[in-house]
């Protein structure tokens, strides 16, 4: 099933929406769990319109890294104690920075 490109632009709109608002919301400590549900919200839209545009071709290696991914973030956090918190906040952005140069240097290797 695919969506069109109109709904997956609206659907990014709102997503983005959400995450403004959850920015807004981790401000202030009574209203974090509200802002981590927005964001968790806005998250979930962004990934379903991404996987449901015309732009996937295959899920095999989406799957394949969403599996590896979570497989990493297990034995990362299994292994870092809770006092360590800042290390393991570290260790999942540099993460996070490696899936961008992935994602970059997929998009080249694509237009070539």
């Amino acid at each position: 099933m695919q969506i069109s490109s109109n709904a997956q632009a609206l659907a990014y709109l709102v997503s983005a929406v959400l995450f403004i608002f959850s920015l807004k919301g981790l401000t202030h400590p009574a209203t974090a769990r509200r802002g981590n549900f927005l964001g968790m919200i806005g998250m979930a839209v962004a990934v379903v319109a991404t996987l449901l545009g015309s732009e996937v071709e295959s899920y095999g290696f989406i799957i394949a890294g969403v599996l590896l991914g979570g497989l990493i973030g297990v034995v990362l956090a299994m292994r870092i104690q809770m006092t360590a918190m800042p290390q393991l906040v570290a260790a999942l952005h540099s993460f996070v920075g490696l899936a961008a140069v992935l994602v970059a240097v997929g998009t080249f290797l694509n237009k070539m």
